[in-house]
């Protein structure tokens, strides 16, 4: 510990012994560093915020989905910095009162696109930022030029094709429009080919479906007859079973009881239309009546009431004769169905077998009309479509442009930091006067301190003798102290100078 306190007063004695040459590098590193400060320009930058929506409600009808709007913005978005509007704001700003040449032309755009920034925030919120710092400017005509720029780039965003699927759209309808007039003379010739072969065999007609796809149909179509009809006969039989099952009158009696047997006449009938409906015995409706009849029956055998003979016509049974028939007329039209199917199903097969060319020769002319006639409809669907599109997009409120923050002229620069810079020169400057009397001293045979002595030869030191100025030394010593003393606190008001300086010449922009 005792050495290292000793070698700190050693360097500290070398430094201040040799502090006027630590004064003079830190006075010339410092006039150098704040001179190359003051040397670099200032960059500001300004700033603005647009907000661009594509198309209307109406686009998401026609297929203008949010993935097209957002590749229409990137596009534009993109083609912003591009090479030509670039140029386009050189040459509108006083960025190009300097370029004569293309080089210097291909410089400036380079470094104009360095310094233009258009950032997305969010799907149609744009920033748009440009720095400028044109070191043959002052500083207010940078913080103009800066908001030149920006406007500039707002005038190119707002000027520019949004709808820049405008010309492929026109290119892409003229070439469906082509493609539809070949298709179509192709389409009329197929239907005059197969016109004139059902005028030469008319047995063979199957009104533009092939021989084959008609069989598949005539089949299919016969199956599912022949299901209903099995259904519609055992619809037919159930109704036969309930209405042999149910009296054609209801029996009557002479005395007593008339309401009762009002009432379980209208509950029998209840429990045929039930019962020809379909539903079962184990139905909680066919079990609900069943009991209601028991139970108007013991109504009947309690009050006394002997039936006589005659009765009434029952409704149950006359409902069934209405439903029977409508289910026998069901039937014979589904017969008459199957028979006319099977007709055609054996006239097919039989032309087919008989003819085996000619039906060839028919399912060639059918299939080939058929692809042509759904070629023709896709391109003619796609056409129509596309035309929808190119309307909604080539509509004048298709898109909106607006600014949502205008430019305006910065009052402050963003870089450089200068007073940032100006310190770390002074600390600079300071670092490199101590460094140098350091080493000046380090390379000199000197000893600062009897224990350093001691210690580096090694052998024991009996003793220091002290220096002994006289009074005139003394007075000289103490004025060149001053003048030390004063020369290093001029470094700190220059520098404070400096930083006041720096703060006025800030405000003095706007």
């Amino acid at each position: 510990m005792n050495s290292l306190y000793d070698d700190l007063r050693s360097t500290l004695y070398s430094i201040w012994q040799r502090r006027w040459l630590a004064l003079a590098i830190a006075w010339t590193v410092c006039l150098a560093g704040w001179l190359v400060v003051a040397m670099i320009p200032n960059t500001y930058q300004a700033n603005a915020r647009v907000y661009v929506t594509l198309y209307d409600p109406l686009s998401g009808e026609v297929g203008i989905g949010a993935g097209d709007r957002k590749s229409t913005l990137d596009q534009v978005r993109d083609t912003l910095t591009s090479t030509a509007h670039l140029e386009q704001i050189v040459r509108g700003t006083r960025l190009g009162e300097r370029v004569t040449s293309r080089e210097q032309m291909e410089s400036a755009i380079a470094a104009l696109r360095n310094n233009i920034k258009i950032v997305a925030d969010q799907d149609n919120l744009f920033e748009i930022s440009a720095t400028t710092s044109a070191g043959h400017l002052p500083d207010a005509d940078n913080a103009r030029l800066a908001k030149a720029i920006v406007d500039k780039v707002i005038a190119i965003f707002r000027d520019a094709d949004l709808n820049a699927g405008r010309s492929s759209v026109e290119e892409t309808t003229h070439f469906l429009d082509q493609q539809l007039a070949q298709r179509g003379a192709a389409l009329q010739a197929a239907d005059q080919r197969r016109s004139a072969f059902v005028a030469r065999y008319p047995e063979l007609a199957t009104g533009g479906v092939s021989l084959v796809q008609q069989l598949e149909t005539s089949r299919s179509e016969l199956r599912s007859i022949e299901g209903d009809i099995a259904a519609a006969q055992s619809s037919l039989a159930s109704v036969n079973a309930q209405l042999a099952a149910t009296p054609a009158t209801l029996p009557g009696t002479v005395t007593g009881g008339g309401g009762t047997r009002a009432a379980l006449a209208q509950a029998q009938a209840d429990l045929a239309g039930l019962r020809a409906r379909g539903l079962t015995d184990n139905h909680p409706d066919v079990i609900e009546a069943r009991n209601q009849i028991t139970a108007l029956r013991g109504e009947l055998a309690s009050e006394g009431s002997a039936p006589v003979a005659g009765g009434m016509p029952n409704p149950a049974y006359s409902a069934l004769l209405s439903l029977r028939a409508d289910r026998q007329s069901n039937l014979m039209a589904l017969q008459a169905r199957h028979a006319a199917v099977e007709a055609d199903l054996n006239q097919a097969v039989s032309a087919q077998t008989s003819n085996p060319e000619i039906a060839a020769e028919a399912q060639t002319i059918s299939r080939d009309y058929d692809v042509l006639k759904q070629q023709y409809d896709k391109l003619l669907a796609d056409r129509e479509a596309l035309k929808l599109r190119g309307t909604v997009e080539n509509s004048g409120d298709g898109a909106k442009f607006q600014v949502i923050d205008p430019p305006t002229v910065p009052h402050s620069p963003i870089a450089p930091n200068r007073a940032l810079l100006l310190f770390a020169v002074l600390a600079v400057g300071i670092g490199a006067g101590l460094g140098a009397a350091y080493a000046v001293g380090e390379l000199r045979s000197t000893f600062g301190t009897t224990a350093r002595l001691e210690r580096m030869t090694g052998l024991p030191v009996l003793g220091a003798i002290s220096r002994s100025l006289t009074e005139d030394a003394c007075r000289l010593r103490q004025t060149r102290l001053r003048y030390f003393f004063g020369a290093a606190a001029m470094l700190g008001v220059v520098f404070m100078m400096l930083i006041v300086v720096e703060f006025v010449l800030r405000g003095s922009v706007a």
